[in-house]
């Protein structure tokens, strides 16, 4: 029998399928879209993230970057944040899936161009798409399916506006080895280095309008993009997605799946990573029931100081403050860079 059905071949699916091959289970991802899929992504992994990586035996193409620089938007007055603990690297999403789906292959994983419509499940098994398992693992991204599916979605919390992230590459030339993040009164842009003569630029809103629309809320940066050419716009959100618990029987869910705050703080793909192998090591021990606690711990941090600033950003007095404080106190705001790192 199958130990491990993954739901999802992106960066989460694909790492749980790695991280449940090495410990010597089979584990099967099941994945309808061609390889490599892109998505409305930052491009930024961190330092942890990048260990995390390395650990898989995973090698990814990119441009390194030092640390974070949060600028005014408008005035360019800036706070910078290095990394203690090394480099952190811009990658496409395209490359950073590549990556992990040639390593699974090389372990014996199976991708099945499948989709997960029912789920059904006793004490022993699962079945879906056709096969049966020991566990389902729901990767599917931010609004997973078996999540809705299963009715472990929550409703989303009263009174906080809904946020969506637009991404663009552009054939321009980094000019920082820092990801850039621009503040404005009612967005952020997030530039990330990826490679010779192309970055990527990220938009996080809360306010439905085109990408150029929301460029021009920061004139340092449009200006800076001027005369560049730009790629297809890819967009997501909403961004903030509650689940329940993050295990329901024989059914454990892991990145987006698992619940989302925001992209602010980047921490996205290592938390995915970190909890893909905090989960097969709660299934490999016979208590999948412990991965729940497990993904708690391991990302209240991210949680915490996530919606921390989101607190902030929806309060425009306080929002204004965030830049001009993180200048004022270099060393609190390095620490909390390295916190995320």
């Amino acid at each position: 029998m199958i130990d491990l059905l993954i739901a999802g071949g992106g960066p989460a699916g694909l790492a749980t399928a790695i991280h449940g091959a090495l410990a010597g289970m089979e584990a099967v991802v099941l994945e309808p879209r061609a390889t490599p899929i892109d998505k409305a992504c930052g491009e930024g992994l961190m330092p942890g993230g990048l260990r995390r990586l390395a650990e898989l035996g995973v090698s990814v193409p990119g441009r390194p970057f030092r640390g974070i620089r949060y600028l005014d938007g408008v005035t360019g007055r800036q706070a910078e944040g290095l990394f203690r603990a090394g480099p952190g690297l811009g990658a496409r999403r395209t490359d950073l899936q590549a990556a992990l789906a040639e390593r699974a292959a090389a372990l014996g994983v199976r991708v099945l161009p499948r989709r997960v419509e029912e789920v059904r499940q006793d004490e022993h098994r699962v079945a879906a798409a056709g096969l049966t398992a020991r566990y389902l693992v729901a990767a599917d991204g931010l609004h997973s399916p078996v999540r809705r599916g299963l009715g472990l979605s929550a409703p989303p919390v009263r009174g906080r506006p809904a946020r969506y992230g637009l991404r663009r590459h552009h054939d321009a030339e980094p000019w920082s080895d820092l990801v850039e993040v621009y503040w404005s009164a009612r967005c952020e842009a997030y530039v990330t280095p990826l490679a010779p003569g192309r970055i990527g630029v990220a938009v996080l809103t809360s306010e439905q309008a085109p990408f150029d629309t929301q460029l021009a809320r920061f004139p340092l940066l449009a200006e800076r993009l001027r005369g560049a050419s730009g790629g297809p716009v890819r967009g997501a959100g909403p961004l903030r997605q509650r689940a329940r618990t993050r295990v329901a029987g024989r059914v454990l869910l892991v990145g987006d799946a698992a619940g989302y705050v925001d992209a602010l703080t980047g921490e996205g793909l290592t938390l995915a990573l970190t909890a893909a192998g905090e989960l097969v090591r709660c299934v490999r021990a016979g208590r999948p029931e412990a991965y729940e606690r497990a993904w708690r711990e391991l990302s209240r941090g991210y949680r915490a100081l996530t919606g921390s600033l989101l607190w902030a950003r929806g309060r425009p007095p306080l929002a204004r403050r965030i830049v001009p404080v993180a200048a004022r106190l270099p060393g609190a705001f390095t620490r909390a860079v390295n916190l995320l790192a």
